[in-house]
């Protein structure tokens, strides 16, 4: 009996030491990135070690020789940063169209955040007919009305990078007063004020802005108060395309600093510029004001793109006025001969007033078609206004006029106006994180087709090759901190934007000696060299370079969601 029970006890014994053997084998991590240089979005210097995920986390950082995982990837002699943040890009509707947001990714992009005074939601009947001509165009179906069917929508579909979104001081306008210069009601901004409270629960970012344009121009700075003040009670900012970034930019800041005084929240003001000739060399006096605004007790920030081009709709060379009331009226508009020769003259006039970015960026040479909705336009794609003009022989703003009749007001152009020396000063300044201002495309699929502005493409490596590289404009680490943790930081972004254990694995892996950009003005559709490694929530959206079929992004929402 006692030499049975000594097998039987053996034979466990001998079970359990090669259970043992093959848990111990087991690995322990999913992904291990081993030998790279760890910039970790802090601004603190980079260190060695490796870089350990498990699940959607990283889990350790460290010495990990001996550690087992799934898959290794060596990154020796290149950067492992946190994922780049892009504050301001416009991919809303753009990743249902293509998922893969494949020129944000391929430039080690993991998370967007959008909505530019016109969010995504809410959105009614009179919203929808002024966006149908670009979803006819892309065979895009709008089932949701609320940011929360949005989110679901998107969840549901899956995206290449993460995405949070503000919800639109404009888009609340246009949803209860439509597109008229007039202030609300009491009752109209009660609305507005409940829309915004409702967005904010449903998990936006805060309350934002783009007051250059119309119908947003037509908002007193009251109105915008009182629509920051609800985002304030749900722990949101307040975010802006200010009023002017021009001519008018002394009263523009003074009303971003008031509303977020008066609202008692925190403001950010996107892709930061001083416009036009005449302002050029006042970035760093604007800076000041920034930095004087802090001093006072406001917590004032800003971002920047790495370009002197901005891009905007074409429609954007008209004065308010002539956009008021949408765009068949001011179709009506274009087409009365006495009502062109009044556009003809105030376009021809500096003014305070408006935004004149015709005559800001230097008239029709300095003005560039980018991407347009009515197919049978494409041809003027890359090309200059002034070209457009000469090969239809018509007065250059009758070409202007012409061409935004044909496209509805749908025609995205690129405006040459603004300096390299203020914008090297934007982006030294360590209060500026870096945005795109662009949307997601790609080079192949249903958004090949159209040209874009070349900082969809190309902004992160342009910083990091061309600038910190190439012309020591800041240092590495103030640069990927730019890119990552501030705008984290910022915009309230919980777990993201830094490399720390247990925080999500949003990962960009490039190596530093050969990093850059490709996409130029005329031809902006390349993807960029030197970003080899891209990683979404733990798993690798870039490979060596190549884009894989993952969709690991997500939708991020805000501080007053509530599930």
């Amino acid at each position: 009996m006692a030499a049975r029970i000594s097998v039987v006890s053996l034979l466990t014994l001998t079970s359990l030491l090669a259970l043992s053997t093959v848990f111990s084998a087991a690995p322990a991590y999913d992904l291990i990135i081993k030998n790279g240089r760890v910039v970790d979005g802090s601004g603190r210097h980079g260190f060695k070690a490796d870089v350990a995920i498990k699940g959607n986390r990283i889990a350790r950082i460290g010495n990990l020789r001996g550690a087992k995982a799934k898959r290794e990837i060596d990154a020796r002699g290149q950067i492992v940063a946190p994922g780049f943040i892009d504050m301001l890009g416009q991919s809303e509707t753009f990743v249902l169209i293509d998922p893969r947001a494949m020129s944000k990714v391929m430039m080690g992009v993991t998370t967007e955040i959008t909505g530019e005074g016109e969010s995504i939601a809410p959105v009614n009947d009179r919203i929808l007919k002024e966006q149908e001509d670009f979803n006819r165009r892309f065979n895009l179906t709008v089932d949701w009305r609320t940011l929360d069917e949005y989110f679901k929508r998107l969840g549901k579909q899956g995206a290449g990078v993460n995405l949070g979104t503000f919800v639109g001081a404009t888009q609340v306008r246009e949803y209860v007063i439509g597109y008229d210069d007039r202030p609300p009601t009491a009752a109209e901004l009660e609305q507005m004020k409940q829309l915004v409270a409702e967005a904010m629960k449903d998990g936006a970012l805060g309350v934002s802005t783009s007051l250059q344009y119309v119908p947003a121009r037509f908002a007193k700075t009251d109105e915008i108060v009182e629509l920051a003040k609800v985002a304030h009670q749900y722990g949101g900012i307040y975010i802006s395309h200010q009023r002017s970034e021009a001519n008018a930019i002394d009263d523009s800041m003074k009303e971003v600093f008031e509303i977020a005084r008066r609202a008692h929240i925190p403001a950010e003001i996107w892709h930061f510029k001083t416009a036009y000739q005449k302002n050029w060399g006042r970035m760093p006096e604007m800076l000041r004001r920034i930095e004087a605004a802090r001093r006072q007790g406001l917590k004032i920030t800003a971002d920047v793109y790495p370009y002197v081009a901005g891009s905007t709709s074409l429609s954007a060379c008209l004065p308010p006025w002539a956009l008021a009331g949408g765009t068949d009226r001011m179709i009506a508009r274009l087409k009365d001969p006495a009502t062109r020769a009044r556009l003809k003259q105030e376009i021809a006039a500096d003014s305070n007033a408006w935004e004149n970015i015709y005559l800001g960026s230097g008239g029709p040479s300095g003005i560039l078609i980018g991407s347009v909705v009515n197919r049978d336009l494409e041809s003027s794609q890359g090309k200059r206004l002034s070209e457009i003009a000469t090969a239809q022989n018509k007065d250059p703003l009758d070409a202007l006029f012409d061409f935004i009749i044909a496209d509805r007001g749908q025609t995205g152009a690129i405006f040459f106006m603004m300096s390299e020396a203020d914008m090297n000063a934007a982006l030294k300044s360590p209060l500026v994180s870096i945005c795109t201002d662009s949307s997601a495309r790609a080079t192949d699929g249903p958004l090949a087709g159209s040209k874009s502005h070349p900082r969809g493409w190309g902004t992160y490596p342009r910083i990091l090759g061309h600038y910190v590289r190439d012309l020591h404009l800041m240092p590495l680490e103030l640069a990927i901190h730019k890119m990552t943790g501030l705008p984290a930081s910022n915009v309230g972004l919980k777990q993201r934007g830094l490399i720390r254990e247990g925080y999500f694995a949003d990962i960009t892996i490039f190596d530093p000696k050969t990093v850059i950009d490709r996409a130029t003005f005329e031809e902006p559709n390349q993807y960029p060299v030197g970003i080899n490694f891209v990683i979404v929530n733990g798993q690798i959206e870039v490979d060596n370079a190549q884009r894989t079929p993952a969709l690991a992004g997500r939708v991020l929402r805000g501080p007053g969601y509530r599930q």
